[in-house]
């Protein structure tokens, strides 16, 4: 496959390259500068002088770590890589440790105090305003320095050995298939990407084989989700002494919203979920059957008569992808094409490749990469755009210090699905009949389906499941019980059956840095929708606003951002209901061309 391998030398030769240990004797370094001046960071000059240090020896943890795992993404057995990652978690903990002392100084520290710290010629330090405010924000649920400290070591080889425990075990497991073809053996990820593509009579098989393999692990899955759940919930009750620390709160914070926003995006969601369980049968008509299935509700469309479902080759779907972006401006597109000039996008399919798709960054030199695995389908397409939104954001804040380019999850995805907005109206502006609008179409109805009833399942599941884990374990078989219900309930009577391991071959549940991995992507869904429909209201001027609302990410709450570049308020039902009926529009076009065809 052409052009679709990384090329990391812009940062490190390899795993092996000798500037990888230089590079982490300057964090110790950084720590042990970090420990000895503690006693001083009453002083402005010695705080100063520690965020400069703490940025430094960050970026390059940062950049490291992206190595290691970029490795480790792409052969899940690589036993350095996974050495190395271990490694890099206890060096984020001792440095996490080590300005710690400092960070407490600065939420609780009075204005006077702060606005001479950010007096400083060094963006570094000058534009971590926004972070100190996220700090104070936080004060009331702060630890003692020592308290923090103990809990930070502990992590390594408590809560997050658990996220590598699964990982370890998805990436080394052998799905058994067997269909009508005869018998095959397929690792997780190849099995699971059956479930994308137009492989139709694998499908069942596939999803079979993947539910024996959760069955088989189960115990350990299910002690995985409740170690985590436990954990949360441990470190909420010794937070709550000053003010009550719900379990969403963490994941509020992280994703930078009000308790408010969030109960009013799920109420107009649930509200709204006929939109998506009618996308669901209209799917379903497609597909031949009576309603979708768990095996073939993420699949590609079915061809229309006696045609074959498109499969694109990688430069193919580059091209794609320039093509839609640059209806948008010749600068994304631009973006594009260095993106794989330089290897920064790997999408070759290999052994033992980990599942799923992401961007990340080697923060030294700000490079965006993007991870996935390439199979030709019109799903692979709209990923891969999906990635490159992501990776376009980070591109746009390049030149930020990079104290103001942390964005939370609720934001990240506005850049990634505007991307899939992009390439979907593109494709259906180079269709010609009807039944080619229809293809284009699907891949909006899929979206609906998945991201305004799946992701809103996951959320619902988790809730629930973190309500149960306060009184005591939950086993696998409640876990399953509980999916579901869950599952039921939200997709109606669109589906035929649930998907009860879902819990476990979703990687999201048990990702050990932070929980409730599901509603940003319902949040940056629909903000989307709102963020796309000024595309065609500003026309020219449309570009650059949508730049500075990306370069604003990283420095506001979701809240502000939305009200200073929409004049929209996220607490009220009105802006959700707004995105829920511009889907409700595309879902019927859907129908109204599906029944034209016939």
């Amino acid at each position: 496959m052409k052009n679709a391998v990384w090329d990391l030398s812009i940062a490190y030769q390899g795993l092996n390259d000798p500037k990888v240990e230089q590079d982490i004797e300057l964090i110790q370094r950084s720590i042990s500068l970090l420990t000895h001046h503690q006693e001083e960071r009453q002083h402005v000059v010695a705080m100063q002088n520690a965020i400069q240090t703490m940025e430094a020896a960050s970026t390059l943890l940062n950049t490291v770590s992206t190595l290691a795992n970029c490795h480790a993404s792409t052969n899940a057995q690589n036993t350095q890589a996974k050495q190395l990652i271990g490694r890099l978690s206890q060096l984020s903990s001792e440095l996490e440790q080590a300005f710690s002392p400092y960070e407490n100084v600065l939420a609780f520290a009075d204005v006077s105090f702060i606005r001479q710290v950010l007096d400083h010629d060094n963006p570094s330090v000058a534009g971590q305003g926004f972070q100190i405010e996220l700090l104070q924000r936080k004060a009331q649920t702060q630890l003692s320095i020592a308290e923090e400290q103990l809990l930070s070591a502990m992590q390594v080889d408590g809560r997050d050995a658990w996220g590598r425990l699964y990982d370890n075990i998805t990436g080394s497991l052998s799905i058994a298939i067997e269909t009508e073809q005869g018998k095959e053996t397929l690792g997780f990820s190849a099995a699971a990407s059956l479930l994308y593509g137009g492989e139709f009579a694998k499908q069942e098989a596939a999803w079979k084989g993947i539910q024996a393999a959760m069955k088989a692990n189960d115990t350990s899955f299910a002690a995985i989700v409740n170690a985590l759940a436990g954990w949360r919930h441990n470190e909420g009750k010794k937070r709550s002494q000053n003010s009550e620390e719900h379990f969403l709160d963490p994941s509020l914070r992280a994703n930078r919203i009000q308790r408010e926003t969030l109960e009013a995006m799920m109420s107009v969601a649930k509200s709204h979920r006929v939109i998506g369980q009618k996308a669901g049968k209209l799917m379903a008509k497609v597909h031949g059957l009576p309603s979708m299935t768990p095996w073939n509700h993420l699949a590609a469309m079915p061809p229309l008569g006696n045609g074959e479902a498109k499969v694109y080759e990688f430069p193919e779907g580059i091209e794609v992808i320039k093509c839609a972006f640059e209806q948008v401006n010749p600068e994304m597109a631009e973006f594009v094409q260095t993106m794989v000039d330089n290897g920064w996008i790997d999408a070759q399919p290999s052994e033992n490749r980990r599942l799923g798709a992401y961007c990340t960054q080697l923060a030294a030199t700000r490079t965006p990469l993007v991870f996935m695995t390439w199979g030709g389908s019109r799903s692979d397409l709209l990923t891969l755009a999906h990635e490159l939104g992501h990776a376009f954001h980070n591109w746009v804040m390049r030149d930020l210090p990079l104290c103001r380019t942390s964005y939370p999850m609720t934001l990240a995805e506005t850049a990634s699905i505007f991307a899939e907005n992009i390439v979907r109206d593109y494709l259906l502006e180079q269709a010609k009949t009807s039944e080619e609008k229809l293809e284009m179409l699907w891949e909006e109805l899929s979206s609906a389906y998945a991201l305004t009833i799946n992701i809103p399942v996951r959320f619902e599941f988790e809730k629930a499941f973190y309500q149960a884990r306060q009184e005591s374990e939950v086993d696998a078989d409640q876990l399953c019980e509980l999916m579901s219900t869950t599952w039921s309930e939200w997709y109606g009577d669109s589906m035929e059956g649930t998907d009860p391991y879902f819990w476990a071959s979703k990687l999201h549940f048990s990702i050990s840095e932070l929980s409730f991995y599901n509603y940003p992507y319902l949040f940056g869904y629909l903000f989307s929708q709102g963020v796309y429909a000024q595309r065609e209201q500003k026309g020219e001027s449309f570009y650059p606003d949508y730049v500075a609302l990306l370069r604003d990410t990283g420095s506001h709450l979701a809240e502000d951002v939305v009200f200073k570049h929409m004049n929209k308020d996220l607490t009220q039902s009105e802006f959700w209901e707004q995105s829920m009926q511009s889907l409700s529009m595309k879902v019927d076009e859907f129908e109204a061309l599906l029944n034209e065809v016939g």
